[in-house]
């Protein structure tokens, strides 16, 4: 294996969504580039399935067809385009992916299984700019005086490398997050997910809208319905990793009762057939700004800790990241400079494209805490177009206005006739 060439110089850790995207922008410059994977492709990713317009609106950067290709492709992509809120009360309101009177008739977002997704991803890369080492586990990273070294094993053999830039992709249990940055989890800024498949679960949508429903016991988290193809559904429930501690909460034995006993849940799953055992997963979420660069280094996606905090969408800003990064490796290679104040402009083009999403999601999320009040939210979401919209704009990647971010923008609506 050959690790010192110009292949080596900028080495992406992890093949998921945030790495394939920076390893595709990458390519598009003529960057050459390695990746190393842990597993072997294709492999399964515990996740919620569903993929909104902002995924949409990156993959059309990376290739105009990719869309189209994902379309026809129904045995894997399930069309999505809405989302179906409800409240503790058993409120609901239904939040298209995509405006009205939009001309743009493609689909506005999809749920696909991450065993798919990733995969078909990962084909996607350019082996003319990318070195793909597969099965290939990193074991430690340090800093240099201009660069930073790691050590991997592949096939039990130990290599090592230097390179000008690391970009850490490698997701929730980040390797490079902990060597590097000293990541710990703050359990106030964590979620704890946990998935199963389900085959004949009833009443899902006939537009594939994905239901998030808030029960009660689950706030400031919710549980989920995911339509997938052919009549399957990915199902599970995601909470404040906080909340569970503190509530000394067993989460497998309360979705399981969720199921079998709230009223009304239950009768949609009468007839249905878990396919799968009830995997869990972490959720580093963006609730909380941490440092997503240093010297010759660069955090995307989960390893960033940029899930959103109030959907648990983390497969948007892990290709968002994936985007800045090789934005932000261009112009270093450009300026051959590679140091900490220099990288720190993929700090501020990541939050500064977030900031306004990110502020509303932070307020959402502490909003569900309170019952009552989320409730009284939903029920004005659902009689008032123009709240139905802010909510549209936030999974569709259309730019927020300030005025959003004003909390007497929100005072204004929610007490409005």
């Amino acid at each position: 294996m050959i690790f010192e060439d110009e292949f080596s110089e900028i080495i992406i850790v992890g093949a998921g969504p945030a790495g394939c995207a920076a390893s595709l922008f990458l390519s598009q410059k003529k960057i050459k580039h390695t990746i190393i994977e842990k597993e072997q492709f294709p492999r399964d990713k515990i996740c919620g399935d569903a993929i909104s317009g902002k995924v949409i609106n990156i993959l059309n950067k990376i290739d105009n067809n990719i869309v189209d290709e994902i379309i026809t492709n129904k045995k894997i992509f399930n069309p999505s385009n809405g989302i179906i809120f409800c409240s503790p009360d058993f409120t609901k309101v239904e939040i298209p992916f995509g405006f009205e009177k939009s001309n743009d008739k493609k689909t506005h977002g999809f749920v696909a299984k991450r065993l798919d997704f990733d995969n078909f991803l990962f084909e996607k890369i350019d082996k003319n700019f990318c070195r793909i080492i597969q099965n290939c586990s990193l074991v430690n990273a340090e800093h240099k005086k201009e660069s930073i070294a790691i050590t991997v094993n592949v096939n039990k053999q130990t290599y090592q490398s230097n390179c000008k830039i690391l970009v850490a992709a490698d997701g929730a249990h980040s390797v490079v997050s902990k060597k590097l940055t000293n990541f710990k989890i703050d359990y106030r800024h964590y979620s704890a997910g946990m998935r199963a498949y389900f085959n004949g679960v009833k009443n899902l949508s006939k537009n594939g809208f994905i239901e998030l429903i808030f029960l009660k016991e689950y706030l400031p988290g919710y549980f989920w319905i995911f339509p997938l193809p052919d009549g399957r559904a990915n199902v599970g429930v995601g909470m404040l990793s906080k909340s569970i501690k503190d509530k000394k909460i067993d989460l497998k034995k309360m979705f399981e009762d969720t199921i079998q006993n709230n009223i009304h849940i239950k009768k949609r799953f009468e007839n249905s057939v878990q396919e799968t055992p009830l995997l869990g997963w972490g959720l580093p979420m963006g609730s909380k700004k941490i440092k997503l660069s240093g010297n010759n280094l660069l955090l995307c996606g989960d390893a960033a800790s940029l899930i959103d905090p109030f959907t648990g969408e983390g497969i948007a800003p892990a290709m968002l990241s994936g985007k800045l990064a090789s934005d932000t490796i261009a112009d270093a290679i450009l300026a051959n400079n590679f140091t900490a104040d220099f990288l720190n402009r993929y700090d501020e083009a990541y939050y500064k494209a977030t900031r306004n999403e990110t502020k509303i999601s932070n307020i959402l999320q502490k909003l569900i805490k309170y019952e009552r009040l989320f409730n009284f939210v939903i029920k004005k979401i659902a009689k008032n177009k123009e709240l139905q919209n802010i909510i549209t704009a936030m999974f569709a990647d259309i730019k927020l206005r300030n005025s959003f971010t004003n909390p007497f923008f929100y005072i204004k609506l929610l007490f409005k006739n």
